[in-house]
């Protein structure tokens, strides 16, 4: 039987420029992968795309410890930017937020690190070929990019999540406790770190230990907040 101190070391780790781990599993690994290839991409840009809470965003932070990337804003899209040379760059949540006005910008962009020999890694719910783009230009350009999914994390990632999350908090609980959270909270990663830090919160404020009737609290605080 596995026990709750042995779930995180069934996942390989990635470290991010945050200070936190990224657990690589099946729904990530094709994605870790690429990362770990760089800089010996064969294509300028890479979209890595997926649901809300799937750990795009902590992907890219991985991403940014190994590269030292850069993280351009969609206003720095409005302007002719040109990386230094070899120099990669992050822009996230493209789909949600790119607009008419910023394709001519993301179109220079692109082509200055082609030119230049460095990188794109985009993230996104969806894959560019789903797009609206209305420049034909840019839409040729992020066609070919590398288009990678991340799949909505498992059961079992959720609970190693939860693990290394509460092990970050110097937190010790129970298999029970790991069980019943996973088995009726969101899964992702953002719900995971929310429902951490809230039982430790609600723990410390009653100097009470975290068990599964605290977790069931804290859950059903989560519920009545969603409804509000």
């Amino acid at each position: 039987m596995i026990t709750v101190d042995q779930l995180t070391l069934e996942f390989d780790h990635r470290p991010a420029m945050s200070g936190e781990d990224f657990l690589v599993s099946p729904n990530n690994s094709e994605a870790v992968e690429w990362i770990d290839k760089w800089p010996d991409w064969s294509f300028v840009g890479i979209c890595l795309f997926g649901p809300p809470g799937c750990g795009k965003t902590h992907l890219a932070e991985v991403f940014r410890a190994k590269s030292n990337a850069e993280i351009i804003s969609f206003d720095r899209l409005l302007e002719v930017y040109q990386p230094p040379a070899g120099r990669a760059v992050i822009i996230e949540d493209v789909d949600q937020n790119l607009r008419s006005e910023h394709e001519e910008g993301l179109f220079h962009l692109y082509n200055g690190l082609k030119d230049q020999g460095g990188n794109l890694l985009i993230t996104a719910l969806v894959p560019p070929s789903r797009w609206e783009i209305e420049l034909a230009d840019l839409r040729s350009r992020l066609n070919t990019a590398a288009a990678v999914e991340i799949g909505p994390p498992d059961d079992g990632l959720i609970a190693a999540v939860l693990v290394k999350l509460f092990q970050d908090h110097q937190i010790q609980v129970s298999s029970e406790v790991i069980k019943y959270a996973v088995s009726r909270m969101e899964r992702s990663f953002a719900a995971a770190r929310a429902l951490v830090n809230a039982s430790d919160k609600l723990a410390l404020s009653e100097k009470k230990r975290i068990t599964v009737p605290l977790i069931k609290r804290v859950l059903k605080i989560f519920e009545q907040e969603g409804e509000t």
